[in-house]
């Protein structure tokens, strides 16, 4: 009887080398641990993804795009790389493309200054509305803040404050739209063109309590004057109207 019952048992398939966990199939309680037909499935189901992706890898190849790497082949090894030239102006070009600017707009003053190594630090008054400090690598804006005219922008080392933001929310406003307006002028073959198309925006601010919004026509909207200027025609809008 023993021997009988022993031929009954089945054998874990060898089409599937699941290694121990084969021994499950020995289980009698099929029906309440059906742990290795579980696995089966999911080696199974493995096994059909692995091959649909080679499928799929392979098609893809085929279709793939003239200008990429893999079929360009050695044209494109034969093109030459191009330096990024721009990522290493001479200090000397930099003190003279803002000097340049500083020349095209009288009503605006830039102080620049060097304090750690190479990188220019400006600090741009316009007027005696707004002050603005300008964090460049090379002739690249990493960063602005904008400050009311009579707000320190000064550590207690002498330093130019690059970290604390205005007092004033009609200034956080400015400062959020000059951080927007960086990634709109963005030209890497031409990096001059951008900090004077930047500075162009930026002298629209001359009259940020004077000018009334072009849409609602009204000066003052939630306690704040229009501190949205758009990017190509420099006129002045509410931030919720320019919308």
């Amino acid at each position: 009887e023993l021997q009988h019952l022993s031929n009954l048992v089945g054998k874990p398939s060898e089409n599937h080398p699941l290694h121990n966990s084969g021994l499950l199939s020995l289980d009698p309680v099929q029906d309440k641990t059906p742990l290795y037909s579980q696995l089966l499935q999911a080696y199974k189901w493995s096994n059909k993804l692995q091959y649909h992706a080679g499928l799929a890898s392979g098609l893809l190849n085929q279709q793939s795009l003239k200008r990429s790497a893999n079929q360009m082949g050695v044209s494109a090894k034969r093109r030459p790389k191009a330096q990024p030239t721009t990522l290493v102006l001479p200090p000397q070009y930099v003190d003279d493309v803002i000097s340049r600017i500083d020349r095209m707009f009288p009503e605006m003053s830039i102080q620049l200054s060097r304090p750690n190594g190479t990188s220019a630090m400006l600090l741009v008054t316009l007027g005696k509305v707004l002050k603005v400090i300008v964090v460049m690598r090379s002739l690249f804006i990493d960063r602005t803040i904008v400050k009311g005219y009579h707000e320190n922008v000064y550590t207690e080392d002498g330093k130019l404050d690059i970290w604390s933001k205005s007092n004033y929310q009609v200034f956080q406003k400015v400062t959020d739209h000059a951080t927007t307006a960086l990634l709109h002028y963005q030209l890497p073959q031409m990096p001059d063109v951008v900090v004077r198309s930047f500075m162009t925006w930026l002298r629209s601010y001359i009259k940020l309590f004077q000018a009334p919004c072009q849409r609602c026509g009204k000066f003052l909207q939630d306690g704040l004057p229009p501190t949205w200027r758009d990017f190509r025609t420099l006129e002045a809008f509410h931030d919720t109207c320019r919308q």
